[in-house]
């Protein structure tokens, strides 16, 4: 008897203390930029070396069906924070540009949306974003901050506000060359025909147009080229800084030990914080280009500067998750870690190294919604809560971040909007065996492109494409032409019917499906045209933040640390 008691006593001490790891844990979110599945050793590649990444995975759980809630930064980013698609906040472009390129636009992840930073920061803990944000800063003066991170729920930001890109690294080549080549000619045309057109009229008498006011046209047509050429011939000065808080403390931004600084800072922010609750949400800027890496990495890996990087950042992960153990902190800890997408498989340096990752087996990359820029690692650890070394095929999403962390702060959800993301943990502790998402829906920019069902009584995962990019040249397996493949008009393929694939059987989707191959195909075909139908009415009108009008550069919106007479700079880094 004395024995049976003891017993009981024992389980239910057990159970008190896994009760209050789950209670109120401290937080650690890693996310990658641009980062391929197939990057990664614990997803199968065998010449990088990931040794603390693939360590989370067999200390933890792996999700192999993890989804990007959008295959591009911005919106991607916003849905992972909002646990919304980003479609429902605005933050899905209608045009060819799906991502804020300037820190002087005026768009942004809006003030009404709710962060799980805003509702954790609610519940007492301590909130850090260090690295990447991509959300916008400003709205109508170049100090407002209306959409900073500081204003969004976190107690401290360190790192970039917008993008680390070709144009930001000297020597590195332009991102913004390859679109001037493609539509300068256009511009120059139409501009050409106005003015043709204007003396023409005014020649044959159908319009009288004076000589002043056709200078005035022409004046303003060199004021704005002139304009446009200051911006991008700055662009280094004026885009490429780095802030702590709402200070910009080096413009432009240095290499140098960039990702040593931020490691410190993540760290520091720790070392800070424990005694409370803390979230470190830690956003590399790898591997997204301009690549770097610092001298201890750099010519150490396999595949050149991408790799350096990725190995770099593995080693970052690695002093982190040093630190919650010689803190005593990893047992009250849930680490994740993901990719914002998948990888930019077009990057090619201007000498012809490749610059982009690895999806692995799957088609496709960053900006399109095939497996290869949707599909992103997500990891799990939690010693003592969650098992080790458990593969979880069940689809999944980063949208489910936000319910996740949430519930386990012990705030409430939003009741007033629609949270899309779905709580993880019965699923990672074995309590489910089937994702709560029964659909999943793909967005190209603001387009609804793919749904992924997986039915409850099926091991059957069907998706069905409404369009697809063209890739250029034919026969690739991107968009190396433009850099990066569109959303619609003629660079897309639609289809009527829907392509459809059974992922179960064919992950790398090289056979759709006919009436022939799939006996139910119409009738897959209506379940998921329903599902889509009733999502697409449960969205509400909201404005665009990614419109042209918005994503502008717009010099009155310009941070700047000293007068536009300076250039934009300083540097009070240590």
């Amino acid at each position: 008897m004395m024995i049976l008691l003891y017993l009981m006593f024992c389980l239910w001490s057990t159970s008190i203390a896994t009760n209050k790891r789950i209670s109120k844990p401290n937080i650690v979110l890693f996310m990658a930029d641009d980062l391929g599945i197939g990057d990664l050793g614990c997803y199968g590649n065998t010449t990088l070396r990931t040794p603390n990444i693939d360590i989370l995975a067999k200390r933890g759980i792996k999700l192999t069906q993890h989804i990007a809630a959008s295959p591009l930064c911005t919106p991607s980013r916003a849905a992972f924070l909002t646990g919304r698609y980003p479609v429902r906040s605005g933050m899905a472009s209608l045009h060819h540009v799906g991502v804020f390129l300037f820190s002087a636009s005026s768009g942004g992840l809006p003030t009404e949306e709710i962060t799980f930073a805003r509702l954790l920061q609610q519940e007492g803990y301590t909130t850090a974003l260090i690295g990447k944000w991509h959300l916008g800063i400003n709205c109508h003066s170049n100090d407002d901050y209306c959409h900073h991170p500081l204003n969004h729920g976190f107690n401290y930001f360190y790192g970039f506000p917008v993008n680390n890109i070709r144009d930001c690294k000297p020597e590195h080549g332009s991102v913004f060359q390859r679109g001037i080549k493609m539509y300068s000619p256009t511009i120059l045309q139409i501009t050409g025909l106005a003015l043709i057109s204007l003396g023409v009229l005014h020649y044959l008498g159908l319009l009288r147009i004076s000589h002043r006011v056709l200078g005035f046209f022409i004046l303003m047509a060199a004021v704005l080229i002139g304009i446009l050429l200051f911006f991008f011939y700055n662009f280094r000065y004026l885009n490429c800084f780095l802030m702590r808080n709402y200070s910009i403390i080096q413009q432009p931004w240095s290499y140098k030990n960039l990702t040593q600084r931020f490691t410190e800072e993540a760290k520091r922010f720790i070392r800070r914080n424990t005694d409370a609750p803390f979230l470190l949400f830690l956003s590399y800027p790898q591997v997204h280009t301009a690549l770097f890496a610092s001298q201890l990495f750099r010519g150490k890996s396999k595949h050149g500067l991408y790799g350096d990087a990725v190995e770099e950042m593995d080693w970052s992960i690695g002093q982190i998750l040093q630190t919650l153990d010689q803190l005593n902190l990893s047992m009250q800890t849930l680490v994740y870690f993901t990719s914002d997408h998948g990888a930019h498989v077009e990057e090619i340096s201007d000498n012809g190294d490749i610059h982009g990752g690895s999806n692995g087996i799957y088609k496709g990359g960053k900006a399109t919604n095939w497996e290869g820029g949707i599909r992103v690692p997500g990891l799990l650890y939690w010693p003592g809560v969650l098992n080790p070394d458990i593969s979880i095929d069940e689809p999944t999403s980063n949208m489910d971040v936000f319910p996740t962390i949430v519930k386990l702060a012990g705030a409430q959800l939003p009741h007033d909007r629609i949270i899309d993301g779905r709580d993880l943990m019965p699923l990672l502790q074995g309590i489910a065996v089937f994702s709560k998402h029964e659909f999943l829906f793909h967005y190209c920019n603001a387009y609804l492109n793919a749904v992924r069902w997986h039915p409850r009584n099926s091991k059957s995962i069907w998706k069905a494409f409404f369009f697809t990019p063209k890739f250029s040249p034919e026969g690739a397996n991107g968009c190396f032409e433009s850099h990066v493949c569109f959303c619609h008009g003629n660079f897309v393929t639609y289809h009527d019917p829907p392509l459809l694939f059974d992922l179960s059987k064919d992950p790398e989707e090289k056979h759709p499906l006919t009436p022939e191959t799939e006996s139910d195909f119409y009738e897959i075909l209506h379940t998921i045209q329903q599902a889509m139908s009733d999502h697409t009415q449960s969205l509400m009108a909201v404005p665009n933040q990614l419109s042209l009008g918005n994503i502008m550069w717009k010099p009155w919106l310009q941070p700047c640390c000293s007068s536009f007479l300076k250039f934009c700079y300083c540097n009070h880094e240590p």
